[in-house]
């Protein structure tokens, strides 16, 4: 997830494209991407916070209670690849513009849920527009720093958002379940969407669509069905366990879905994820290497929040407070490292 977004873009052809930010004002464009991304990776962990308050609000089972967590994941992970293939076919000024506000518009939703069935479809939908703000926020910072001195700066400080994001939002859940209400934890985005929305329209240029770029429709549904069927198989491992029946169909499925998808980007003209992206030896490890430390940061945030209220009767400040300090490591090496 912070790491939630690393979309596979194509050539930028358009010349308005190389420039969709003018340079005097670069360096706040790169708060209005900081601000996208924070919204991004918050809402991975945030409502790990509030969970026990809005389950005990709402009334809902704790069979149910991972759906809150993995309604977000499963949209998101499932529809990145078309999101970064959307931004450069539609323009990343508009995909960012439509992927703030339809964030804002369903954390509203979610936030005001009467029902589980409510909340569950608000935190869906987040990871969808998630999906495609993401990788129109990274492309565009890509192209605003073209220096490479400058370039650096810039994605350290977006690394440190994007690795303490999480980490934060444990944090800030915690202070608004105590002294507000667990449906803060969503409305949140709101004043965030508001604030990145304002930024966006002020310091970013409309770019031309790329005649160049074309959707992948086969491989489009075949990877969005096979990463659906894998966390949906993962989540399924956690309740009824790794031998059932559901579980292995629909990770079967998925490695099914996702070797087609590999065979289909082999033969396309213009593949959503061109193999050379990954088959780099150097790219290649790196994904695999911030993969797997996602997997277990965000494992460790959800398990960690609930053995803290539940089982050392922290509350939901003292528990954010809690991980301050790997907010400050993550903080410290992101901004260090590049």
């Amino acid at each position: 997830m912070s790491d939630l977004a690393l979309p596979v873009s194509t050539p930028l052809a358009p010349a308005e494209d190389a420039a969709p930010v003018a340079q005097a004002h670069r360096w706040w464009f790169l708060g209005v991407v900081g601000l996208a991304q924070l919204m991004v990776v918050l809402d991975a962990t945030i409502v790990n916070i509030a969970l026990p308050s809005a389950q005990a609000d709402l009334g809902f089972s704790n069979a149910d209670r991972q759906w809150i967590v993995t309604a977000y994941s499963l949209s998101f992970g499932a529809l990145l690849l078309l999101g970064g293939r959307l931004s450069d076919l539609v323009g990343r000024k508009r995909m960012l513009l439509i992927g703030l506000i339809g964030f804002a518009a369903f954390s509203a939703i979610g936030g005001a849920a009467n029902g589980f069935p409510v909340l569950v479809v608000g935190r869906a939908f987040q990871g969808a527009f998630g999906a495609m703000l993401a990788p129109a926020a990274l492309s565009t910072l890509a192209v605003t720093f073209p220096d490479p001195g400058e370039r650096g700066r810039a994605f350290g400080v977006y690394g440190a958002i994007a690795g303490a994001g999480g980490a934060v939002g444990l944090l800030l859940g915690g202070v608004l379940t105590q002294f507000l209400s667990w449906r803060w934890c969503l409305y949140v985005n709101v004043l965030l969407a508001l604030v990145a929305v304002a930024g966006a329209l002020a310091f970013l240029r409309s770019q031309a669509r790329d005649p160049t770029v074309k959707l992948d429709p086969p491989g489009t549904i075949l990877v969005v069905a096979g990463l659906a069927s894998l966390v949906y198989g993962l989540s399924e491992a956690e309740t009824k366990g790794w031998g059932a029946p559901l579980t292995i169909g629909l990770l079967v499925a998925a490695g099914v879905l996702l070797a087609a998808f590999v065979l289909v980007e082999r033969r396309v003209e213009h593949p959503l994820l061109p193999l050379r992206i990954v088959l780099d030896r150097f790219r290649g490890g790196s994904y695999l290497a911030i993969g797997l430390s996602a997997i277990g940061l965000f494992g460790v945030f959800l398990f960690l929040t609930y053995y803290l209220q539940l089982i050392l009767g922290y509350s939901p400040v003292k528990t954010g407070l809690a991980f301050l300090p790997l907010i400050a490591a993550l903080m410290v090496t992101s901004t260090t490292s590049s």
